[in-house]
């Protein structure tokens, strides 16, 4: 059975499990993985039998070549109006994803239901159903991620000779990113972090007009986007000599990262992993600056379950590929994160990124 069809078993098995007769699928991750569709505007109907994509005249072609699984049909105004008229044709209810539905948009898939079933025709669904299904990628999917994440190392490597004491943050991000679209990217993962000197100690330092300093740290925070699946990874440098206190502080957060990936394996829980990282910088004094969750999902979206966070008991499965990013922040001094994509396999996990992490001092 190829991936396509297995995805639609799967789903529909799923929705055999929940009793839902028929579900409306808009978030387009979840659509481009079911059906394989890539466009900016569809709606897809499933049913337990058969399935239609409805998109508008723009992607004619291109939804005829791409779909798989479910009839094309180009609707004439509204295709998110038109899924939901053909599944009041098909069904007494339907399922939609509360979690990926706008207020405006259920007013709408309403709106296109006649008055005597328009109240209770929409159903909610009381947990994600294709969001979950995807958290366990397939052989095809680890192939697409592990290409990304290794064109991501290749970008790190590339773009250390270039990184100067001197040169904007902006300038950094904007040559890694060129560098991304000459190797094939179809685009970055989401908005390129280049944080350096005191600013490393922001999380989410997006790069801006400061300037590397001669000496502290330099955090990278990057993905690129192949084949519609995302790469995510972080490596922390240093410009100029060190202080014993920045060196030590990298080595805790290296050894906390690596013992979370060690951690990885089928039947841990995602709680596992992130104190496998969160006690090793407990030991060393260090917890109280590492102020998020230990890592994410990814795969079509660059944040995906499973959250690898404290107390959270979802069991990694084979197929699993989330990101394990510790890091410490000392507000206005520096800040460090080390962060891989880890596949999960039967035996354990493999590391896609594997790219040095060992101390770098430019």
């Amino acid at each position: 059975m190829n991936s396509g069809s297995a995805r639609w078993r799967s789903v529909r098995d799923e929705m055999g499990r929940r009793g839902i007769k028929a579900l409306l699928v808009t978030h387009l991750p979840d659509v481009r993985w079911l059906c394989g569709f890539t466009g900016s505007n569809a709606a897809l109907a499933v049913m337990a039998k058969n399935a239609a994509l409805f998109t508008d005249g723009r992607y004619t072609a291109q939804a005829k070549e791409e779909t798989r699984g479910a009839r094309v049909a180009i609707a004439k105004k509204s295709a998110l109006k038109e899924a939901c008229a053909l599944l009041e044709e098909s069904a007494g209810h339907a399922a939609f994803d509360p979690g990926n539905t706008t207020v405006a948009d259920l007013g709408l898939m309403r709106s296109a239901i006649s008055g005597s079933k328009r109240r209770g025709f929409f159903v909610a669904l009381d947990a994600p159903l294709i969001s979950v299904l995807r958290m366990v990628k397939d052989a095809d999917e680890i192939a697409l991620m592990q290409k990304a994440a290794r064109l991501g190392c290749r970008l790190f490597e590339e773009i250390l000779p270039r990184m100067q004491a001197g040169a904007t943050e902006i300038s950094v991000a904007a040559e890694l990113e060129f560098l991304a679209r000459g190797l094939g990217a179809e685009g970055m993962s989401f908005e390129t972090i280049v944080a350096s000197g005191a600013r490393s100690a922001l999380p989410h330092g997006r790069a801006t007009l400061s300037k590397l300093p001669r000496k502290g740290f330099v955090t990278l925070d990057f993905g690129v986007i192949l084949n519609g699946y995302c790469s995510d990874m972080t490596r922390t440098v240093h410009l100029g000599g060190a202080s014993r206190e920045e060196r030590s502080a990298y080595d805790a957060v290296l050894e906390a990262q690596e013992a979370a990936v060690s951690a990885v394996r089928p039947g841990a829980t995602c709680g596992d992993v992130d104190e496998a990282a969160r006690g090793v910088l407990r030991k060393a004094g260090l917890a109280r600056w590492f102020t998020h969750s230990t890592g994410h999902g990814v795969g079509l979206e660059i944040h995906e379950q499973p959250r690898v966070a404290a107390g959270h008991e979802i069991r990694l499965e084979p197929g699993m590929v989330i990101t394990i990013e510790p890091g410490i922040y000392k507000t206005g001094q520096f800040g460090i994160r080390i962060e891989d994509m880890v596949a999960v396999t039967e035996k354990g996990a493999r590391v896609l990124t594997p790219v040095t992490k060992a101390w770098i001092e430019l």
